[in-house]
């Protein structure tokens, strides 16, 4: 048994057993992040949960008393996930999942000034706060695979949730697609660095998931998943480790057509497609 600190949610101190699953969860409040946390909360997890809005942390802590470790802070500023990383280590010991999940879309055109920055917000927060999320486990991870002959076999796991959209340029959502791009090719490389050091690399490429994120989008959405639903599906490819999954399974397959298609072909059928509206993150 370990002795819980006080984590930032302000639960007391209580016994917590090494058996209990750890687990690190950015964009925790709300959508997809929110359904993940409950997914593994309700199984009895220790979560640390990241996002920028603690009020509804605190909602979801009061939900799970003494599972719930709440980080009030945004994945683009590194010192404050390195601070919640090691608050959550110190307290509760190495996660063996930690799911790299905040993400942002928005509708953007390049010839638009005001976009130029929705460019840099997206790819600040899709890709280089996935970096800095895992940045602050990797190595005690690999410690703790290591310590306990993890190798091939481990049980530890980063994951990146990339998208569909990064399989090929979508119109009017060049930020989104090249964050998502950007993101299927990062985790490809730390897979790969990571190779038999026991923390497994798990790429997870959504379909559309019905979130505030979607609701708003003004075209079909083929296969489209409840969130929860999406979550139940990921939770269970988390934890057999495959290396990359696109969910549902029909979306593979429209994504493999998307990728099979030559340039002019795909610039023909989708120049006409309708767009996500522009708008301010």
């Amino acid at each position: 048994m370990k002795e819980e600190g006080r984590d930032k949610g302000g639960e007391s101190s209580i016994l917590v057993p090494e058996s209990r699953l750890r687990v690190v969860i950015s964009g925790a409040s709300s959508g997809l992040g929110l359904a993940l946390a409950r997914h593994y909360l309700e199984r009895g997890a220790i979560v640390a949960a990241f996002a920028r809005r603690s009020e509804l942390l605190h909602v979801l802590a009061l939900e799970f008393p003494g599972q719930v470790h709440c980080y009030a802070l945004d994945v683009r500023d590194g010192a404050a996930v390195q601070r919640a990383a090691l608050d959550f280590i110190c307290a509760v010991g190495v996660p063996e999942v930690v799911i790299a999940n905040a993400g942002v879309s928005v509708g953007t055109l390049t010839e638009y000034a005001e976009d130029v920055d929705a460019f840099q917000q997206v790819m600040d927060i899709n890709v280089l706060g996935m970096v800095k999320t895992f940045h602050h486990f990797v190595a005690a991870m690999r410690d703790a695979a290591a310590c306990s002959g993890g190798g091939q076999g481990g049980k530890y796991a980063l994951v990146g949730i990339a998208s569909v959209a990064g399989l090929r340029g979508l119109p009017g959502a060049g930020a989104y697609s090249a964050s998502k791009a950007a993101a299927i090719t990062y985790l490809e490389s730390l897979r790969v660095e990571l190779h038999g050091s026991g923390v497994k690399v798990v790429t997870l490429c959504p379909g559309y998931i019905r979130t505030a994120m979607t609701e708003i989008n003004p075209y079909p959405m083929p296969f489209i998943l409840d969130v929860d639903e999406a979550a139940r599906r990921m939770v269970r490819i988390i934890t057999r480790q495959t290396s990359y999954a696109v969910i549902p399974w029909q979306m593979g397959l429209v994504g493999a057509l998307l990728k099979s298609l030559p340039r002019w072909l795909y610039d023909r059928l989708f120049s006409r497609a309708p767009h996500k509206p522009r708008g301010l993150l």
